[in-house]
């Protein structure tokens, strides 16, 4: 009987902790179906890992670009426009579409660079902050019950991964935000 991805799937599992896999089952995971099914965990756990979110900025008539921009401005309060535009890989028009009315609403405030006055440096209001948290804290959830049931060897895993999905100067920001953890955060990558 031909196996299935359900059924190769448990057979990798059954084989990780106890021994090397078999002669050629590292290699499965390589191929088509498999690579397939990643992609759909991922689109299926995007989805999901953003629904809460969506709910709450939909209230208040924003979307998930208004939640990126949230989130990294809130990960590196002073961050510069130019900073922010490298990280969200978007166009200035782009994000003056989501950063004006979160100026404008008071979510983010913006001040002149100390050195560069031409440098518009961004942090969270008091209401940003307060969003960001919300949401923030709505994925953590999501994020702790995944984490819990997969356990610590998957999370490395999972780390593992998604840094190997991204590109160089995506990696070179996390890197940054490991060196700056505090003690008994992230752990820094081997």
């Amino acid at each position: 009987m031909p196996q299935t991805p359900d059924t190769r799937r448990e057979t990798m599992r059954a084989a990780e902790p106890a021994s090397p896999p078999a002669a050629g089952l590292q290699h499965l995971f390589l191929r088509e179906e498999e690579l397939r099914l990643a992609q759909d965990l991922l689109f299926f756990g995007y989805r999901d890992f953003t629904a809460g979110p969506d709910a709450i900025l939909a209230e208040l008539g924003m979307g998930r670009a208004h939640h990126r921009v949230l989130h990294f401005v809130g990960r590196r309060p002073g961050i510069t426009v130019g900073e922010l535009l490298g990280i969200l890989g978007i166009t200035k028009q782009s994000l003056n579409r989501v950063l004006t009315p979160l100026i404008e609403q008071g979510y983010i405030l913006q001040a002149q660079g100390r050195s560069d006055r031409r440098q518009r440096l961004l942090s969270l209001a008091p209401p940003g902050t307060a969003l960001e948290r919300r949401l923030f804290e709505r994925q953590r959830d999501t994020v702790v019950a995944a984490y819990r049931e997969a356990g610590p060897t998957a999370v490395d895993g999972f780390r593992r991964v998604m840094r190997g999905l991204m590109n160089r100067e995506a990696r070179a920001w996390m890197d940054r935000i490991e060196e700056t953890a505090p003690p008994g955060g992230p752990a820094r990558r081997a």
